[in-house]
């Protein structure tokens, strides 16, 4: 393994041309000399594309809506009326439940938003179950370009659990908020002048009191300061880590992608898309203890925690609370403290992975709500995951 310092980081790696699809430059750009070495490979970056099947769609006949719907009051609408795309549930392993929006099928890639820091933690947690990672030691220890920013004090754990103090507004629809301006250091947004070029020069400018493991803050740039120290432990790019960690194991049907910075530096806070049937292979792998179809991904132990929960405690204020007044946060993961013992990967726009270890059920719900991340909005979708799962257990 390379020293820390010497390979990994985003600002490691020289820049190559990237989409930018938001303020439209690359459509103007894409042929010329200068950048279509890299367009021309990735005309499903460079504008809007429809795919066109190698086979047809994988029949539906196996799922069973219906014996849902009999027993969820006006299932179908409610999933109109939240905007859902696409929905799966394993029950016992077993696919039993699959719907689909008009437009959208089987194999329709979906941008997970913040479910894709849960993906982050179990690659961070096969990293130290090879003995790769040790999170004890400060963030600063493999990413010194960190050293002064809110995160120099901080160890690796308390970024896994989102124990870190950091002057950080988690406002998504507020342009002066840290997540935009991360979002336009990333590429998501257009950039406005004075941003950081890429997500790294971002994190480094980041303060804070230094006041970590006490309290409970929900910061989208933790996950990304958790994949720079990902790739600095393995020395590969995160996405490349994600491959041959996670998805590479997982039995996926499809490939997943991941939204980069000009650097090449992977989006991990909310930048992976995939099928929803994958998804739900996720769910599966923590409920099998950390085993996947293609070898062990994380450790029993370490998935046990997950199921065991955080600490409710730092959570005081969190609006998650307010729904699940015993909820805590651990490993990237969203915990209920119900007595089923309910965890989740949640993602604004309504995205939702819904483990229940207690029946072996998995229920993926990938949504494209108007709003990011009002009240209402998350009521909704828990109170219908709720009525499925309790469902699920009168179906068995």
């Amino acid at each position: 393994m390379t020293a820390p310092g010497k390979t990994g980081s985003a600002a490691a790696h020289p820049p190559r041309y990237r989409q930018d699809t938001v303020d439209n430059r690359l459509l103007a750009t894409w042929q010329e000399a200068e950048h279509n070495r890299w367009s021309f490979t990735h005309m499903h970056e460079v504008a809007a594309h429809a795919r066109i099947a190698r086979t047809p769609p994988p029949s539906q006949a196996a799922s069973n809506l219906e014996a849902f719907a009999n027993t969820v009051p006006d299932l179908r609408q409610r999933l109109e009326d939240s905007y859902t795309d696409s929905l799966v549930v394993l029950h016992g392993g077993r696919l039993v439940a699959e719907h689909y929006r008009a437009g959208v099928d089987a194999e329709q890639p979906h941008l997970l938003m913040s479910v894709s820091k849960s993906l982050c933690a179990l690659v961070a947690g096969a990293l130290e179950a090879e003995g790769l990672l040790d999170v004890s030691l400060p963030v600063s220890h493999y990413v010194p370009e960190l050293a002064a920013s809110a995160y120099g004090r901080a160890n690796v754990r308390q970024v896994l659990d989102m124990l870190v103090e950091v002057n950080y507004d988690e406002d998504y629809e507020d342009p002066a908020s840290e997540v935009q301006r991360h979002d336009r250091s990333a590429g998501w947004r257009p950039r406005r002048a004075g941003d950081p070029r890429t997500t790294a020069d971002f994190l480094t400018t980041l303060r804070g009191a230094g006041n970590h493991g006490a309290a409970f803050q929900y910061c989208s740039a933790s996950t990304d300061v958790l994949a720079w120290v990902v790739e600095r432990a393995c020395s590969l790019r995160y996405a490349q880590a994600l491959g041959t960690y996670l998805w590479q194991k997982l039995g996926a049907e499809n490939d997943a992608m991941i939204t980069v910075d000009e650097a090449g530096f992977g989006f991990a806070n909310g930048g992976i898309s995939c099928t929803a049937r994958d998804l739900a292979k996720v769910g599966q792998l923590m409920l099998n203890g950390g085993m996947a179809p293609g070898g062990r991904v994380v450790s029993e132990a370490w998935v046990a925690e997950v199921f065991a929960g955080g600490n409710p405690a730092a959570m005081a204020g969190e609006g998650f609370a307010g729904m699940f007044p015993h909820g805590s946060y651990t490993r990237q993961w969203w915990c209920t403290g119900t007595e089923r013992g309910i965890i989740s990967g949640i993602g604004i726009h309504g995205q939702n992975l819904w483990i229940d270890p207690s029946q072996e059920l998995v229920i993926v719900k990938l949504s494209s709500w108007p709003e990011p991340d009002a009240a209402h909005w998350h009521e909704q979708q828990t109170d219908l995951l709720l009525e499925l799962t309790e469902a699920a257990a009168t179906l068995a």
